[in-house]
């Protein structure tokens, strides 16, 4: 483990009248919670108590991290009183899947359908969200207010108080207390419409991939005009903490709960995506449970789902054997971790499937679905005048080649030194100098999802998913799935022989990789198995399946009715996720969708936000309405 002294704060030249306003609150609310009663100022001697503060969709947009545009002095202070992570990520980059992660301390990826956007991850019985061990062991837990877990929760269980009125005033008398606080300022909701601010555009900073527009600039300047706001609320919570006389008794941790939220960051398994700021701060009573002195920096990489676990050893809670996150501090503190591992799902009304693993500096990427392009369009994303812009001089063709590399298609692999490159502008897979770790680094990914058995290759939707359906003997053959997934995305003609026999295997996975491995390579490498296509499609009796089946016979220019089948399923299943996997089949197919258009427009005007979302885009591209700017979300 290395410990760095922490990097002098830099200063501001000014201070603007907004900054003035921000602090005027904060004192406010310092002498407001100051004539508040003290609630059991004085708590249970044994246990420290334990304060989580939550900021959405940032990365360390802080002073603390060395970012010389940050206003963020509270999060500064903690830093200098506490430990900072340099290296610190969500197993996801968005909210739910990664609040998965937090509250169960297992990956998501190995409860399925948990790794997707908005989904219900099927857990073991056993598994509980960590707060509840914290009740029984008499802590008063509370949460304000997010609860989207991804999977079910039993609340009255895990929490004594949830939602927005919840707060540590309201525990008994003499007992320890587990409070988590979410600010959503700095929610990527926040930025859409968002008017000017304090931060001047001209000084932010444009990475190379983006056009350098106006509107570009103006959202990356609110995003550190929003940080500064959430940096005043941080201090003004501190301050209620110090007005019940409990700063000296509790444990304070400040972190962002996914990577973002500018263009290419939220939503994509990319550092920018999976960086978090994450800071402990342990006052002089508990600074024995601490994994470093007062302003120090930790460079092994820990991810969110460590948190849990951590908290039950501060609170001297005996850590579940099944969980994936480690300890970071207190007496059950366990060896630092190599690697961090992340993962994309669907996100929202998109498909997709990537797989990551960062030490800290080099980050490996693999992608299950490179045919498809980084630049999904994503109408809730889309609000963002950032994207708006990107995709409208993608469409007027003004972008050089790295701002254009988002709307293609991917390489299966990615490689990259994020210290010397922290935009992923040079792709090392094919650099001899690398070879050895990227080897290292393929092999630890491997290893890695054989042992969370990972769902992210079972359709979503199927009967296999699950923690427990997945584990069933001989239900979900990971490593021949994992083998043929391989060899899918690498994209050769020679493989085309094996996929066609996987075809006619009797696991539904194992067939819908296979088709999915003559989607990816494409024209070429399956026009010569046509007829053979056409009978395999003719017999298959999974819609996951069909679903890829169908897109991959409309492009070989098949005569069997695949376009009626799809908008039929998007019409007519009972399943809405096969509804929306058919959808965006039908998103790729170019014109050939068009007979769809009736169905796509029911879906439109539907109950399901995904279904929405996907058959207004595609009406409006059929119909050669749609521009960037068109509003999607609905």
């Amino acid at each position: 483990m290395t410990h760095q002294p922490e990097q002098a704060t830099p200063s501001c030249s000014s201070v603007s009248r907004r900054d003035l306003l921000a602090a005027a609150g904060a004192v406010a609310a310092t002498f407001a919670v100051a004539a508040a009663p003290a609630h059991a100022a004085t708590p249970s001697r044994a246990r420290p108590n334990i304060l989580w503060l939550v900021s959405e969709d940032n990365n360390p947009y802080v002073g603390a991290y060395g970012d010389p545009l940050a206003r963020t002095p509270t999060i500064d202070a903690l830093a200098r009183d506490g430990v900072l992570y340099r290296n610190a990520f969500s197993t996801a980059p968005v909210c739910a899947p990664s609040r998965f992660s937090i509250i169960t301390g297992l990956h998501a990826e190995a409860a399925g359908p948990a790794h997707h956007m908005r989904a219900e991850g099927e857990l073991p019985a056993y598994v509980r969200g960590f707060p509840e061990y914290l009740r029984q062991a008499g802590y008063y837990c509370t949460n304000n207010d997010k609860t989207d877990y991804n999977t079910v929760v039993d609340l009255a269980a895990t929490w004594d108080a949830s939602g927005r009125t919840a707060h540590w005033r309201d525990r008994p008398a003499d007992t320890p207390f587990f409070a988590v606080f979410n600010f959503q300022t700095t929610h990527e909701s926040q930025l859409f419409g968002a008017p000017d601010g304090v931060t001047d555009p001209a000084q932010v900073r444009v990475p190379p991939y983006l056009p350098d527009t106006p509107n570009v600039r103006a959202d990356r300047a609110h995003q550190y005009d929003l940080m500064a706001a959430m940096d005043a609320q941080l201090a003004a919570r501190l301050a209620e903490l110090d007005a019940d006389g409990l700063a000296e008794d509790t444990i304070v941790f400040y972190y962002g709960d996914n990577g973002g939220v500018l263009p290419w960051s939220k939503r994509h398994a990319v550092d920018d995506g999976l960086r978090v700021p994450l800071v402990l701060r342990f006052p002089r009573r508990w600074a024995h449970l601490a994994p470093a002195r007062p302003g120090s920096a930790i460079d092994d990489p820990v991810t969110l789902m460590d948190l849990g676990p951590t908290v039950l050893s501060l609170a001297r809670v005996p850590v579940p054997g099944h969980v994936h996150g480690q300890v970071l501090a207190g007496r059950q503190r366990t060896e630092p971790r190599r690697y961090a591992f992340g993962m994309r799902g669907r996100m929202d009304e998109r498909y997709d499937m990537v797989r990551t693993v960062s030490d800290g500096r080099l980050r490996y990427i693999r992608t299950y679905a490179p045919h498809r392009p980084y630049g999904q369009v994503n109408a809730y994303a889309w609000q963002l005048k950032s994207y708006q812009d990107w995709e409208q001089a993608h469409l007027n063709g003004t972008l050089d080649d790295v701002q254009d590399r988002f709307w293609r298609e991917r390489p299966a692999e990615e490689f990259y030194d994020t210290h010397a490159d922290p935009d992923h502008l040079h792709n090392l897979v094919g650099d001899p100098h690398h070879r050895a770790r990227l080897e290292e680094f393929r092999r630890v990914l491997a290893e890695h999802m054989m042992e969370v058995n990972d769902n992210g290759f079972i359709p979503e939707g199927s009967a296999l998913e699950g923690y427990d359906d997945a584990r069933e003997p001989g239900a979900y053959p990971l490593r021949r799935i994992m083998a043929l997934a391989a060899r899918a995305i690498a994209r050769e003609a020679a493989h085309a022989p094996l996929f066609l026999r996987e075809l006619g295997d009797t696991n539904e996975v194992i067939r819908y990789w296979a088709a999915s491995g003559l989607l990816i390579f494409g024209h070429g490498g399956a026009i010569d198995h046509l007829a053979a296509l056409e009978e395999r499609w003719d017999l298959e009796p999974s819609p996951h399946v069909k679903v890829v089946l169908s897109e991959l016979l409309v492009k070989l220019g098949s005569h069997r009715p695949a376009v009626s089948w799809l908008a039929a399923t998007l019409d007519t299943h009972e399943n809405a996720r096969v509804r929306l996997q058919a959808a965006n089949a039908l998103t790729y197919i170019g014109d050939a969708a068009l007979p769809a258009l009736p169905a796509l427009d029911r879906a439109a005007a539907g109950s399901d936000r995904y279904l929405r979302n996907c058959g207004r885009y595609l009406g409006l591209v059929l119909r050669g309405e749609y521009t960037p700017q068109t509003p999607l979300f609905v």
